[in-house]
């Protein structure tokens, strides 16, 4: 017998270290060769890392949300034969410690050791078993949080197949061996402490930092979107092969026809340097909400796209930042950012910039209400529009007659399409 050091991998360039949001196995579990065994996460991705050999694991390199270096042993594996198997770290090479089979130490992993496949732990009595052919699409966090707290996420409902983190806190609420019930019937759950790691802890640390930092203030505006909606509905309908057409494409062109005459928008700030880029190109961050947490993945010179690309790389961008593909080039450069919670968008937003940027713009929710034009009463469909800055590089007004020139085009949309 001998033990197989598998040292974490370059995962990514640049990456020193990379932290351990989520383990598969534990010290005495069989694991096979290719299975995955733990989550690691640097920056906004995280990679799922698999056992190069199979083995028993006899060591694990720490706690999850622990960091560990790249190159660092990850995980030590007890192996059949001389573990003359070459490890996947970066110009590495596994350290192999040749072990005698009588060695105590051996013998006490070994008989911790469960059975090859081991049984399942018991469910609740009244809990169906889960259908074979039914397959439940979950993160690898979700995943790990039902396993710990013993749930079958088959049992779980959800939108669909995809089981979210909201799901299981509504299974835990209104869950029970018969099924959901009401609010009322439930009984109250114990406290649950929930360690932030992972991307929610990039996420708090970043909004954290920004606050502190930056002096926000936030403006907001209404629009009259009506003759807007109106036009795309007909895009829609004589789209062809095309992508449907949402809000968020128009008012992405409209930002950047408005942009030129307003540069301290389009700025990042460098507070170190004491230094203010005004950007030429649009690189735009889309916040996105996934599993895992807030991502914005950015469009490439939004400035130089139609509607109908930003549509498609905007769909795009989503579902990778959704499944977890999208890469590091993709969440990373934005040089202004747009947040959207779509039909979730309520009156206004006061969005926290996404620093070193200088500004974060927030569509709301598009209501029907009554307006008057002129001595007449009409139906139109009215969109705020909310946009915060840092007062430290962008004045009030320029904030102002930002969203105003925004407004006009919006308002007038036939003006989005002329040069």
């Amino acid at each position: 017998m001998a033990r197989f050091t598998f040292r974490l991998p370059d995962i990514g360039e640049g990456i020193a270290e990379a932290e351990i949001v989520a383990w598969h196995v534990k010290v005495g579990d069989k694991v096979s060769e290719d299975q995955q065994v733990a989550d690691m996460m640097t920056d906004k991705a995280t990679v799922e890392m698999e056992s190069p050999v199979t083995g028993v694991v006899v060591e694990l390199a720490g706690e999850v949300g622990e960091m560990v270096a790249i190159g660092s042993g990850l995980m030590v594996i007890e192996v059949e034969g001389d573990a003359e198997v070459v490890a996947p770290a970066a110009d590495e090479s596994p350290v192999e410690e040749q072990v005698e089979a009588e060695t105590p130490g051996v013998e006490e992993v070994v008989e911790a050791a469960p059975a090859p496949t081991p049984a399942p732990e018991p469910a609740p009595v009244a809990v169906p078993e889960p259908v074979a052919h039914k397959q439940v699409l979950a993160s690898p966090a979700v995943r790990a949080r039902a396993k710990d707290l013993g749930i079958d996420l088959s049992t779980v409902k959800a939108d669909g197949n995809h089981v979210r983190h909201a799901d299981l806190d509504a299974y835990l609420r209104y869950g029970s061996a018969q099924g959901y019930h009401a609010p009322h019937a439930s009984r109250a759950r114990e406290d649950q402490p929930i360690k932030v790691i992972g991307m929610r802890r990039r996420i708090a640390e970043n909004m954290a930092a920004s606050k502190r930092a930056i002096p926000h203030f936030t403006y907001v505006d209404e629009i009259d979107v009506t003759a807007l909606e109106a036009m795309r509905g007909d895009l829609n309908d004589n789209r062809g092969q095309r992508p449907k057409l949402t809000m968020l494409p128009f008012l992405i062109v409209a930002i950047c026809r408005a942009l030129p005459d307003f540069p301290m928008i389009n700025a990042r700030y460098d507070d170190e340097a004491g230094v203010v880029t005004r950007h030429g190109r649009v690189h735009l961050g889309m916040a996105a909400q996934t599993d895992a947490g807030l991502m914005v993945p950015v469009i490439r010179d939004a400035q130089d796209r139609n509607v109908w690309q930003l549509a498609t790389e905007i769909s795009r961008l989503a579902e990778a930042a959704r499944t977890g593909k999208a890469k590091s080039e993709e969440l990373s450069g934005s040089t202004l950012t747009v947040t959207s919670l779509g039909p979730l968008g309520g009156i206004a937003t006061t969005p926290v910039i996404n620093r070193p940027e200088v500004a974060i713009i927030g569509p709301n929710k598009i209501v029907e209400r009554p307006i008057f034009q002129g001595d007449e009463i009409v139906r139109a469909k009215l969109m705020n529009l909310s946009i915060s800055c840092d007062h430290r590089v962008v004045d009030g007004w320029d904030a102002a007659s930002f969203v105003q020139a925004v407004k006009k085009l919006l308002e007038t949309p036939v003006l989005l399409f002329a040069d």
